[in-house]
């Protein structure tokens, strides 16, 4: 897309501009690593004119361990990998059938702070539950989404320039046998729950759907853009 002029005339209109749009990058299936990777570039490079973008997508198994994980948190992680990231909190897995959201938002051009973002995505979350009768909740000590204590969402985020990257991973459809190999988010016992079993989204594309509405109305949206693949540099 065309980028907005920068003259200095300008600026104000086109700050209210970007900020009422949304990029939506679907990207099927990705390796981990080369989408993280991806989205560090992304928001390295990134300026005052770049569009605010959310990446859909999903992961082949993987663990990940944020900047707090303790090693004692991976109990058998076997044969799935286990990649040490940039982002806050401890280890989760991620796998096919969960529903990854990786939120690339400019903070300061919509007067976000860190904990107005995390609540933001619980929000967005809690009003994607609602309508199939899921009571999900958020809990002031421990950043995700629940239902009757068990966990269905996990938050994690990096800040840079003002940016934010990686994001929630929402679980639909999925073996969640792998997450009995780790303490989820450090928590030894966690139970983890999914949309499939409670009668909420029971696809991804269903899913996927529904959040991207719910996202538009949270960030206030007017045009939403679709697009698809990782090449974001010739959008």
């Amino acid at each position: 897309m065309h980028s907005v002029s920068d003259q200095g005339s300008q600026q104000a209109p086109a700050t209210a501009v970007l900020s009422r749009h949304l990029l939506i990058r679907e990207l099927g299936t990705q390796d981990y690593t080369a989408v993280w990777h991806a989205m560090q570039q992304f928001t390295d490079q990134r300026d005052a004119n770049t569009p605010d973008q959310l990446w859909l997508l999903e992961h082949p198994p993987v663990f990940t361990q944020g900047q707090a994980g303790k090693e004692e948190h991976l109990l058998l992680p076997g044969d799935i990998p286990v990649v040490k990231v940039d982002r806050g909190g401890q280890v989760t897995y991620h796998g096919p059938g969960q529903l990854m959201v990786y939120v690339l938002l400019d903070l300061k051009r919509r007067n976000l702070g860190v904990r107005q973002l995390v609540t933001l995505l619980e929000q967005v979350l809690i009003q994607l539950l609602t309508p199939y009768g899921i009571n999900a909740y958020a809990k002031a000590d421990a950043p995700g989404v629940y239902v009757d204590e068990g966990k269905i969402a996990s938050l994690g985020l990096r800040v840079r320039k003002g940016c934010s990257f990686h994001g929630l991973a929402l679980n639909v459809d999925m073996d969640l046998s792998p997450f009995s190999r780790i303490n989820p988010c450090g928590y030894a016992g966690m139970q983890m729950l999914q949309c499939k079993d409670l009668g909420g989204p029971q696809t991804i594309a269903e899913a996927k759907q529904r959040i991207v509405q719910c996202f538009s109305q949270q960030l206030n949206v007017a045009t939403l853009q679709h697009t698809t693949g990782l090449d974001w540099q010739n959008d």
